[in-house]
């Protein structure tokens, strides 16, 4: 995890809400282990992003996190719904699930994001095939706006982790 990534983390003073658009990201090897039928337990995978949450969670920083899904889901969102409980929900985030057909009249910004206290987004950008290409650091005040009225129009339609059943 890059070190100005946890900055941003370590900075934030109320809240980090992330919203992913994607049905597939980078098929690593966390994927293809998992995809091969083996389970493991996320927290001790992942113990960086697992340890960055809790501490942000602890210091009263509300994470959350939105995907967009289609439905039925890919195998991607199929392991990241497996892996949520143990990693995301069990670090301190909220998570809720949107099916894409349900956010067809919401305008959304064209690529993923994270958005740090309503002040700063940070746009995640992928190729094609999922890996990320770069990121891009915004505080424009428009675009800030777009971006937190976006998130929270897919968080009030979006479904709880824990009633989510995917399709």
């Amino acid at each position: 995890m890059a070190a100005a990534f946890e900055d941003l983390f370590r900075s934030a003073r109320l809240t980090a809400v992330h919203l992913e658009m994607r049905d597939g990201y980078g098929r690593d090897a966390d994927f293809e282990e998992w995809n091969s039928g083996h389970r493991f337990d996320p927290a001790e995978r992942w113990h960086s992003w697992f340890d960055l949450m809790v501490q942000t969670t602890i210091r009263g920083v509300e994470v959350r996190r939105a995907r967009i899904v289609s439905e039925p889901i890919s195998d991607y969102i199929r392991f990241e719904y497996d892996v949520t409980s143990g990693h995301n929900v069990k670090s301190g985030e909220q998570v809720r699930w949107l099916p894409r057909r349900q956010a067809s009249d919401l305008a959304l910004p064209g690529n993923d994001y994270w958005l740090f206290d309503g002040e700063t987004v940070l746009f995640n950008h992928f190729a094609g095939d999922g890996t990320m290409t770069g990121e891009e650091l915004v505080t424009d005040a428009r675009t800030v706006a777009l971006c937190t009225e976006a998130f929270e129009a897919v968080w009030q339609r979006a479904i709880p982790h824990e009633d989510f059943r995917p399709a």
